[in-house]
């Protein structure tokens, strides 16, 4: 690409570029060039029978997360344009024990401006607006957020109900929920109560989740489910299931704080059961992989993903995130390499 002239990346175009749908996700995507256009969830009533209809063949999912990334691979400038659209779907998350207010303030600049002028220019997309979709933080920082991102469409969200393990009263954590929207959040990661799961308690799975929807009020409502803590990948798929019918405008797949995190497996059993969710009731639910994400090769992997199972609908900020802020230093070494030819120091790319 950068060999004399420079030449501008269009994004879109070669994100949707990337090999062909996989069959299995085309009826999505014939549902909307149909006429058929997925509306935003707003729930359904639970269905037993729909949960409990649920199997899940573990082996055959371990291999087709293998053969997707070992099958689906871009190069150079496809590659380069996947990398900034993997920027504009990622969540920037401070979510420590030592958080301060200058540390948010610092995360929602580099929110702003996610690539140096230097590798812009190295690239040629001086001109490409580019910013990460939403700054994940918890309540206490919230306004900080609020007012550092003042005049730009990045969207904050909080982290809640009794996060990261979901172990507090409920009224508490609905009043946690009503306070971070009165703060300012657009976004609340809500914990659920991984009992339910275990227990097949689906009711009050459901029940609990739809509390925490209707106090988001206009804010979305991104359900945790802690797959890590879920022990099987059927418990996955039912959670999700749940989730959706209780009207979760995204499913996510960890805290973070899990000894184990988002994996492709895992990701494929929740994107098959969100195209599920699409094609019986006609609503798209946004998915959101957090935890264990680092390297710029992960975040195309879960892009990959993305548009095999769900289309390209899927690859954009309002249906897909990646929660995953230490990645950012990897993509922004990767696209300073292809501009000069030269990896540099990750201390060159500093996160906050």
């Amino acid at each position: 690409m950068m060999s004399g002239t420079h030449q501008r990346l269009d994004v879109t175009d070669r994100t949707r570029e990337l090999p062909a749908v996989a069959d299995v996700g085309r009826r999505v995507v014939a549902r909307r060039s149909q006429g058929g256009s997925l509306v935003a969830n707003v729930g359904v009533p639970l269905s037993l029978d729909w949960v409990d209809s649920v199997r899940v063949n573990t082996s055959a999912v371990e291999r087709r997360a293998t053969t997707l990334v070992a099958r689906r691979t871009v190069k150079k400038d496809w590659q380069i344009a996947w990398l900034l659209r993997a920027i504009t779907c990622m969540d920037l998350t401070t979510l420590s024990g030592d958080d301060t207010e200058e540390r948010v303030r610092r995360l929602c600049a580099k929110a702003m401006h996610p690539v140096s002028d230097s590798v812009k220019g190295a690239l040629g997309i001086q001109d490409l607006p580019l910013q990460v979709a939403a700054v994940c933080v918890y309540h206490l920082f919230v306004q900080t957020a609020r007012r550092a991102l003042d005049g730009t469409n990045i969207r904050v969200a909080a982290v809640s109900t009794g996060f990261p393990a979901g172990m507090t009263a409920l009224a508490e954590r609905l009043a946690e929920i009503r306070s971070s929207v009165e703060a300012g959040a657009d976004e609340i990661d809500v914990v659920i109560t991984r009992a339910h799961v275990f227990a097949a308690q689906w009711q009050r799975l459901y029940d609990e989740i739809a509390a925490f929807k209707e106090a988001c009020g206009d804010a979305h409502c991104k359900v945790i489910l802690g797959t890590g803590d879920l022990a099987t990948l059927r418990n996955v798929a039912r959670a999700s299931l749940v989730a959706m019918m209780a009207g979760a405008d995204f499913i996510k797949t960890s805290t973070g704080k899990e000894s184990v995190n988002a994996t492709l497996p895992v990701g494929l059993v929740m994107t098959r059961a969100i195209r599920e969710y699409s094609e019986r009731t006609g609503m798209a639910v946004g998915f959101k992989p957090a935890g264990g994400i680092r390297t710029a090769r992960q975040s195309l992997e879960w892009l990959a993903l993305m548009k095999e199972e769900l289309g390209p609908s899927w690859l954009e900020p309002h249906l897909f995130r990646l929660g995953a802020s230490s990645m950012l230093g990897d993509i922004e070494r990767q696209l300073a390499f292809h501009g000069s030819g030269r990896y540099s120091a990750s201390y060159h790319h500093p996160l906050v």
